[in-house]
């Protein structure tokens, strides 16, 4: 099977629906974007510039995990609260890499840099968590 890869132009659509998934925000999605492709040109392979998405929404947004934890003194609980959010935020970008772009396991795999079996159990929690989270909306 032959894989044709996109452009970055090809994926801009794709890109900014999933930032707006990830921020729920029309100007953070817009903010997403630009600093995305600001390093880019017409020769990153989609791989890259999913990875700079990833990275630039980390970055900038992260993503709330509810812990109401605070830093102490030497760091330590910063530095894990950025490996959940950071955590957290792969996960979601995980399931809408799959459900938005249509990829597969093994491409979400490369951008994420974890192995195949990681990105399916991100897959399973993740899309359950989604299911979760849009039953409570929905009560509310």
């Amino acid at each position: 099977m032959i894989r044709i890869s996109k452009t970055p132009l090809d994926l801009l659509n794709d890109i900014y629906s999933i930032a707006y998934w990830m921020t729920g925000s029309e100007k953070a999605s817009g903010e997403l974007v630009n600093s995305t492709y600001r390093n880019a040109d017409v020769s990153t392979r989609e791989t890259d510039l999913l990875k700079m998405f990833r990275d630039s929404y980390v970055d900038r947004y992260g993503q709330d995990t509810g812990l109401g934890m605070s830093e102490d003194g030497n760091g330590t609980t910063k530095s894990v609260l950025g490996k959940l959010r950071e955590r957290a935020a792969d996960v979601k970008l995980s399931v809408l890499l799959s459900e938005i772009s249509g990829m597969k396991h093994k491409q979400i795999s490369e951008i994420m840099e974890r192995p195949v079996d990681t990105i399916r159990l991100w897959l399973f929690w993740g899309r359950k968590l989604l299911v979760k989270d849009s039953l409570l909306k929905a009560s509310a």
